[in-house]
């Protein structure tokens, strides 16, 4: 009988999919009642506290009025406790995993085509630039969703320190690479480490955001601690966490899922209800905390600050 290992991104396929509802970590929550299963999440979400966060009284930063929501927040536990981090593991429960992270300090690089490459601890990064608070919708290629409070500063503004040169055309982004607390990382057939990529001009867009923090607080591990991006107009795997390395680039960069899976993986993977991932639609998303579900938009929503961006690029594949 043929038979072949399972590959790490089988997982999404029976969490999107109708018939596999019944298997969900969230599906089960509801069988047992929701309230008392997760009663004690939080006591696991905050499992690193006491030690490690960085600058935790520079949280949450004053709201920026400018990126609101138009739906409720995804409660903390629930967004704290539902996590993609496949360096620890392929499920949604890798909070305890996590906490073998080591996050302070954290040398953060910036390099590449720049007039100032540097290496700068990431709490030197926090105290530099102002933390604001931002509401953004997080839209999963899995299509569950959740809307968050991030903590952190503008894309640019981090960028800015290291002044990228006016030839670079891509930001290539890079997490650790420790198997030794990550035990995912030493399957070797994995094209590890993480890498996301944007372009220069996708970087420099007013919601490209750094977070540091999430809920008035620092980011805990299984979150992307210390520093991460987001992309809320992307799908959320484009949204790396843990980042070690930032290069400016004149090379297109290929992404961790690109280079894992190109078939169903690109490099742009902006939102859009109307192109099917390969293996289920994307028309709708299930919000964490909600057995329901709600129409996907646009750019998930943010058509209107980033559509610009695309324009006259009908030859690419925008939308996986």
């Amino acid at each position: 009988m043929l038979t072949r290992a399972r590959r790490i991104w089988d997982v999404i396929d029976h969490r999107v999919t109708d018939e596999a509802l019944a298997l969900d970590r969230r599906r089960l929550l509801a069988g047992i009642g929701l309230g008392a299963a997760m009663a004690a999440l939080p006591l696991r979400a905050r499992a690193q506290e006491g030690g490690e966060l960085i600058a935790p009284e520079l949280y949450p930063g004053e709201r920026n009025p400018a990126f609101t929501l138009d739906r409720p927040l995804t409660e903390e536990k629930i967004a704290t406790s539902y996590n993609n981090f496949y360096e620890f593991g392929g499920s949604k429960d890798i909070v305890d995993a996590a906490q073998a992270l080591t996050i302070r300090p954290w040398a953060l690089t910036i390099d590449g085509m720049v007039e100032e490459p540097m290496e700068i601890d990431v709490e030197a990064v926090v105290r530099r630039i102002p933390i604001e608070e931002r509401l953004y919708r997080h839209r999963c290629v899995e299509a569950w969703s959740m809307d968050v409070p991030w903590s952190g500063f503008p894309l640019k503004a981090l960028l800015d320190l290291a002044r990228p040169l006016g030839s670079a055309q891509y930001v290539r982004f890079e997490t650790f690479l420790n198997p030794d607390e990550a035990p995912a990382q030493a399957q070797s057939w994995y094209p590890w480490p993480y890498v996301e990529g944007l372009t220069v001009a996708e970087a420099a867009n007013d919601l490209a955001f750094i977070a540091t923090g999430m809920y008035g607080k620092p980011l805990l591990k299984q979150n992307g601690a210390p520093i991460r991006l987001v992309t809320p107009w992307k799908y959320g795997f484009k949204s790396i966490k843990s980042i070690r390395r930032i290069t400016l680039t004149d090379e297109r960069p290929v992404s961790y899922w690109e280079e894992l899976g190109p078939s169903e993986y690109g490099f742009w993977a902006n939102v859009n209800p109307e192109v099917p991932h390969p293996r289920w639609s994307q028309a709708f998303e299930r919000p964490l905390g909600d057995f329901g579900s709600v129409p996907t938009r646009l750019f998930n929503g943010y058509a209107e600050q980033v559509a610009g961006l695309y324009s006259g690029m009908d030859g690419e594949q925008l939308y996986r």
